[in-house]
């Protein structure tokens, strides 16, 4: 069982950067993939990031490509996205989710464990 818990959202912005940060409970997260989702008001949770366990992997959405960063540190059970050059369709609650299978993976129904979410607000 893996218990994940979002911090650093807030407002931000255009051009602007944020770090989002991703807590997790449990001895085994460092073998499972990781991945950030976002959800804005009236559209669908969609794909932001993800990396792999031992993060040698890495793939991103292509709105987010050369802008967000994802990272990890298993020593701390830690994961991270960097958000730079923040534009206001940025704006969204923002997910991190994690994958026993270990991979980075892009679609939703292949995470086990979710967190509840921080807001992200980017203003023009």
């Amino acid at each position: 069982q893996v218990q994940l818990v979002e911090s650093g959202g807030g407002l931000v912005q255009a051009g602007g950067s944020l770090r989002l940060s991703c807590a997790a409970s449990g001895r085994t997260f460092s073998r499972y993939g990781m991945g950030w989702f976002r959800q804005a008001p009236g559209k669908e949770r969609e794909f932001v990031a993800a990396i792999s366990w031992s993060g040698g992997s890495t793939t991103y959405a292509d709105s987010v490509k050369g802008r967000f960063t994802i990272s990890r540190d298993n020593s701390k059970n830690m994961g991270y996205l960097q958000m730079n050059s923040q534009k206001p369709e940025d704006t969204a609650v923002y997910y991190c989710a994690a994958d026993r299978g270990g991979r980075a993976q892009t679609r939703r129904y292949e995470y086990d464990y979710w967190g509840q979410g921080t807001q992200v607000t980017v203003s023009s």
